[in-house]
C-alpha cells in the first residue's frame, strides 16, 4: 500500500508518464552510440548530435546525412516506444480516476516527449555547425511524428483502463469494444502469419543471406548487421502482409506482389534475403491462405456475442475499418526514402482497401457460420396483477326479493347396486341395460310468499327443515332392491 500523499504520488506518476519511456530510449541510444564510437576509434565530436538524431529516428523522423535522406526507419523501436507509453499511462490511470486527472495524464504523455523533441532539434542544429554532413530535420515533421507516436501509446494505455466506463456511456455503442478487440486480433493474426512466411522464405534463401553477411570481415560488423536485421524485421513483415492481401511492396525499382515479381537492386541487409525471386511459383497460395485465416480470426472475435443483424454488420465493418487503418499506418511508418535506392514501402493506394475487403468479406462469412447474428429481443408487456377478490361464502345470507325466485340447490342421490355389494354376478348386457331416469326429490317450501318481516332467506334451511324427523331422510337396502323408481315419499 502506498502511504505517500495523493499530490506527491500523482506528481511522480505524471513525471514518469512524461519522461519515462523517452529517458529509457535516450539511455539505450547513448550506449549504442558510445560503443560505436569506441569501436571505430573516433573522438566524441558530434556524439550528442548522433544521439538526438537517433532519438528522433525512433519516432520515424527522417534523418539526412551528407544530402542522403534516410526515411525508412526500423519499426521495432517505434513499436517499443508505443508500448512503453501505453504501459506508463495505464499504470498511472487507476480504477476510479476522474476525467480531469486522465486529461492531465494524456497531456503529460504528450508534453514530455514534445519537450525532448524540441531539445533534440536544438542539439542537432548546434551539432550541424560542427558536422557539416548532419542536417537538421524539418521541425513540423519532427513534432508531428513524435506527437503521433505518443498519442497512439496514450490512447491504448488509457483505453485499457476506461474501456468499461466508456461502454456504460449511452452515446457509445455497446459493441464498440468488441470491434476494437476483433480488429486487434485480425492485425495480430495477419502480422503473425506474415512473419512465419517471411521466416520460411529466409530459410529457403539461406545462401543469399549468407552472402549478405559476407560483406563485412569483422565480428562486430556481423553483429551490427544482425542487430539491424532484427530492428527492420517488422518492416519486412508489413511488406509480406501487403503481398498476402493482394497489394504490393517495393524496394526502389524492385516490386513484389502475389502474382508478379520485378527484380532490382536491394540494400545489402541480411533480412532482405526473404524477398521472393522470380518466378514466384506456388507461394502465392500460402499468402492468400494467410490473409483468409486473418479474416477468420477477426470474424470469430466479432461472433463472440450474438447480436441482431444491424449491430453485427456495424461491428464487423468498424472492426475491418480499424484493422485496415492500423495496417495502413504501419505501412506508412515503415516506409520512406532510402538514399539512392529510392522509395521503400508498400503501395498505400491498395494496401488499406485490400485489408478491408479481406477482413470484411471473410469476416462476414465467419460471423454467419459461427452464429454471430441473433434475434432482436422485444420486451413483452407484463399484465397488471388483478385485484385479489375474497372467496365466495356459501353460507352468506342471500337477500330475498318477491320478484326474483331463489334457485334452490339440487340434491343428487347415489344409488348403490346391491348385487355388487353381496357378490351377485350377472351378465354385462344386464349392466348396460337402460334404466329409467331417476327423478330427484324436490322439497317445496312451506310457504308461497315470504313474510313481510323476513329480510333474508337461507337456502339450506328451505331445503332441509331441522324440525322434521331425521329418520324420514334415511333409506335402507330393501328400499332400493327393486328396479322401480324411487317414490318421492322415500
Amino acid at each position: 500500500m502506498d502511504n505517500r500523499p495523493v499530490g506527491t504520488r500523482q506528481a511522480r506518476d505524471l513525471l514518469r508518464v512524461a519522461f519515462g519511456p523517452s529517458a529509457v530510449a535516450l539511455v539505450i541510444i547513448a550506449a549504442v552510440v558510445l560503443v560505436q564510437l569506441v569501436v571505430a576509434n573516433s573522438d566524441m565530436t558530434g556524439a550528442f548530435g548522433a544521439i538526438a538524431s537517433m532519438w528522433l529516428g525512433v519516432h520515424a523522423v527522417p534523418v539526412s546525412i551528407s544530402g542522403a535522406e534516410l526515411g525508412v526507419m526500423p519499426l521495432l523501436p517505434l513499436l517499443a516506444m508505443v508500448w512503453g507509453t501505453a504501459r506508463t499511462t495505464a499504470a498511472a490511470t487507476r480504477a476510479g480516476t476522474s476525467w480531469f486527472v486522465i486529461r492531465w495524464i494524456v497531456a503529460s504523455a504528450l508534453g514530455g516527449p514534445l519537450l525532448i523533441a524540441a531539445i533534440a532539434l536544438a542539439v542537432i542544429h548546434d551539432a550541424s555547425s560542427v558536422l557539416t554532413t548532419l542536417q537538421t530535420p524539418s521541425a513540423s515533421r519532427a513534432f508531428g511524428c513524435v506527437l503521433a507516436v505518443h498519442a497512439a501509446g496514450a490512447a491504448i494505455g488509457v483505453g485499457t483502463r476506461v474501456g468499461r466506463r466508456l461502454r456504460a456511456t449511452p452515446r457509445v455503442p455497446s459493441w464498440l469494444p468488441d470491434a476494437v478487440r476483433a480488429a486487434s486480433a485480425g492485425v495480430l493474426a495477419l502480422c503473425g502469419l506474415s512473419g512465419v512466411i517471411a521466416a520460411g522464405s529466409m530459410v529457403v534463401h539461406w545462401g543469399a543471406m549468407d552472402t549478405l553477411f559476407g560483406i563485412t570481415d569483422s565480428a562486430f560488423g556481423e553483429l551490427s548487421l544482425t542487430l539491424l536485421s532484427v530492428l527492420y524485421a517488422p518492416n519486412v513483415i508489413i511488406g509480406t502482409a501487403a503481398v498476402a492481401v493482394g497489394s504490393s511492396a517495393h524496394v526502389g525499382l524492385a516490386t513484389f506482389s502475389a502474382f508478379t515479381v520485378l527484380g532490382g537492386d536491394i540494400p545489402a541487409l541480411p533480412v532482405l534475403a526473404a524477398v521472393p525471386r522470380p518466378p514466384l511459383g506456388p507461394i502465392w497460395v500460402a499468402l492468400l491462405i494467410a490473409a483468409a485465416v486473418a479474416g477468420v480470426a477477426l470474424g470469430q472475435q466479432c461472433a463472440r456475442r450474438a447480436v441482431p443483424l444491424p449491430e453485427a454488420a456495424g461491428k464487423l465493418i468498424v472492426a475491418a475499418a480499424l484493422a485496415a487503418a492500423e495496417m495502413a499506418l504501419l505501412g506508412l511508418a515503415g516506409g520512406g526514402r532510402l538514399g539512392n535506392f529510392g522509395d521503400v514501402g508498400v503501395d498505400q493506394t491498395t494496401f488499406g482497401p485490400a485489408v478491408f475487403v479481406w477482413f470484411a468479406g471473410i469476416g462476414a462469412l465467419t460471423v454467419v457460420m459461427s452464429g454471430g447474428i441473433g434475434r432482436r429481443r422485444t420486451p413483452r408487456p407484463v399484465p397488471a396483477a388483478a385485484p385479489a377478490t375474497p372467496p365466495a361464502d356459501d353460507t352468506a345470507p342471500i337477500p330475498a326479493t318477491p320478484d326474483a325466485p331463489v334457485e334452490e340447490p339440487e340434491i343428487v342421490a347415489e344409488i348403490v347396486d346391491d348385487h355388487s355389494i353381496f357378490g351377485t354376478t350377472h351378465d354385462e348386457d344386464e349392466e348396460l341395460a337402460y334404466e329409467p331416469p331417476f327423478e330427484e326429490p324436490r322439497y317445496e317450501p312451506a310457504f308461497e310468499e315470504p313474510p313481510a318481516s323476513a329480510s333474508v332467506r337461507s337456502p339450506a334451511r328451505d331445503v332441509f327443515d331441522l324440525d322434521d324427523d331425521p329418520e324420514a331422510h334415511y333409506f335402507t337396502d330393501d328400499d332400493v332392491a327393486s328396479d322401480d323408481p324411487r317414490r318421492s315419499a322415500d
